[in-house]
């Protein structure tokens, strides 16, 4: 998948060093959110995952997972991941994430729309979320850039990366 400055790729061992590169550069960042930020520290973690994901696209199941390049100067900024929720319906949800250096600059919200566009038109998406930390305000300014619509919070829901109870937000995008 393409758009105007980004390459969605499916996940690939020849770019999970580069992969690992991008986390560890943004650990601090991407920590405070990701709680599978501590498995993805050593190289042949992320060789390990991106293995998974892509027997995950092999099979579609769980998540698919992308690498997203900017294409000007073909680097790895990130990655979105569509994990499948339901088949039957069907319904999706999506997450991601950008290296320190790529944030602000609308990558994430390009990304997610193509990502959409590909679930609505290809995958007969009937809905697709997205969920975050309450207090994760970038994630939620995305969601809303979006036109996903807040559709609740859901209170004490999970732990957060520092072991303290924490609020889920969920937005979300539907078609009929």
């Amino acid at each position: 998948m393409e758009t105007t400055r980004l390459k969605l790729i499916p996940a690939c061992l020849e770019r999970a060093e580069e992969a690992h590169h991008a986390v560890m550069h943004s650990r601090k960042t991407l920590e405070v959110f990701l709680p599978w930020i501590p498995y993805a520290l050593t190289l042949e973690a992320m060789i390990d995952g991106t293995q998974k994901a892509i027997t995950n696209f092999k099979n579609f199941e769980e998540e698919l997972r992308y690498f997203i390049i900017e294409k000007q100067s073909d680097r790895m900024i990130g990655a979105i991941g569509l994990m499948i929720r339901d088949k039957k319906v069907p319904s999706f949800e999506i997450g991601y994430w950008l290296d320190d250096t790529s944030v602000g600059k609308g990558y994430a919200s390009e990304a997610l729309l193509e990502l959409e566009r590909y679930a609505f038109e290809d995958l007969g998406a009937r809905r697709i979320a997205i969920t975050a930390d309450s207090t994760n305000h970038k994630s939620r300014a995305v969601a809303e850039r979006c036109g996903y619509e807040f559709e609740g919070e859901l209170r004490n829901e999970r732990l957060n990366t520092s072991g303290n109870l924490s609020n889920t937000v969920v937005y979300a995008k539907i078609r009929n």
